[in-house]
């Protein structure tokens, strides 16, 4: 993990605000720590420029909080919400992450760029590339 850390990667305002446990245990951080070794520092280092996290890890009550589905990655770790801070940006990302042939499982367009979900699985990297 060159640049994200655990904290960052399992950081919810709404596990915050709703006083909501969201600390991963083992299985859940060795999944963090893959998805940024393998999506998440390379995509990095290719955009050269900070990428934020809106959502990583989310705790089974985070995860009924915010409204998140039942069988969603983030649960396991698998997965992360991020964003450059602007829809253009966004997409450009988007698109850096296909040119760049990462091993993803899900790319989604989330909202018109609004933020990018992006899962690495090494079970089951199908490279789906949705909209949402």
């Amino acid at each position: 993990m060159k640049y994200f850390t655990i904290p960052e990667l399992t950081r919810s305002d709404t596990a915050t605000r709703h006083g909501i446990d969201n600390t991963p245990g083992p299985a859940e951080t060795a999944n963090l720590t893959a998805l940024a070794d393998n999506i998440l520092d390379p995509l990095r280092e290719a955009w050269g420029r900070p990428i934020a996290v809106n959502s990583g890890y989310r705790s089974p009550a985070l995860n009924k909080a915010v409204g998140g589905v039942a069988t969603s990655q983030h649960l396991t770790g698998h997965a992360a919400d991020i964003t450059t801070g602007n829809v253009v940006d966004n997409r450009r990302l988007f698109e850096l992450a296909q040119r760049l042939g990462l091993p993803f499982d899900q790319l989604i367009d989330e909202s018109n760029f609004t933020w990018i979900h992006i899962s690495y699985d090494p079970r089951r990297n199908r490279r789906q590339i949705l909209k949402l």
